[in-house]
């Protein structure tokens, strides 16, 4: 394969190189302990699987610009808590206030991204993050996972006030680290949001596809593996 040349690579950080999935269940498994619910739902992992579907929804209308942040940091609780017939707006916000003071501290990694990183570290990339998470909470999860070294710039759409895939946050990224959009390349998983955004922008994109889910995007390159990044860059 042949390698690539860029100057600057753009990472998403959530599902891309930080295991969101892993550090999500393990945070609600604590949390549902802690906040004494184990008892009152069926399992841990039916209430876990409630929570994503809820919260896969609202997120979208977050991204969309249909919700405000404070709104969505307690409504998906609210909901799962509601579909297990537990009706507390109290607990809710507990168990939102919780949670995004657990979850940043886990540290589980998306499989090869510190290999990844190292190679394309040591080839003198410029690397950066750009995140549609909370400002709040990104900096740490890179912090306690050990990624924040290697980069250069972690930019939150929060701090732009516009969330990814709108071409501003590319721009903004591009402009605040002298970037390019020739010598400029985005990795991430959400096809939406990190391929089709950036390409829209003009950035050549790598799409981070580890499942392998079926698509008709038009985009620069795809990969299953975050070590297939070390035979590409």
């Amino acid at each position: 394969m042949a390698v690539l040349a860029y100057k600057h690579l753009f990472f998403d950080l959530d599902r891309t190189l930080w295991d969101f999935e892993t550090n999500s269940e393990t945070a609600l498994g604590e949390i549902l302990f802690e906040l004494d619910l184990i008892g009152q739902v069926p399992s841990s992992e039916e209430f876990i699987s409630r929570y994503r579907e809820i919260n896969e929804h609202y997120w979208n209308l977050y991204r969309l610009g249909q919700m405000e942040k404070s709104v969505l940091r307690v409504i998906r609780f609210q909901k799962a808590l509601e579909a297990f017939g537990i009706q507390d707006s109290a607990l809710s916000e507990r168990f939102a206030n919780r949670y995004v003071e657990v979850s940043p501290q886990k540290t589980h990694l998306m499989e090869g991204a510190v290999e990844a990183l190292e190679y394309l570290k040591s080839r003198q990339y410029a690397m950066h993050i750009i995140t549609n998470g909370f400002e709040e909470v990104q900096h740490i999860k890179l912090d306690r996972s050990g990624l924040q070294p290697y980069f250069d710039l972690v930019l939150t759409s929060e701090i732009v006030g516009r969330r990814k895939p709108d071409p501003r946050v590319f721009d903004h990224a591009l402009n605040h680290v002298g970037a390019e959009t020739d010598n400029s390349i985005m990795i991430g998983d959400d096809l939406g949001a990190d391929i089709v955004g950036a390409r829209e922008f003009g950035m050549d994109q790598i799409f981070y596809n580890p499942n392998s889910h079926e698509h008709s995007e038009k985009v620069t390159h795809e990969i299953s593996s975050l070590h297939q990044l070390c035979e590409l860059l």
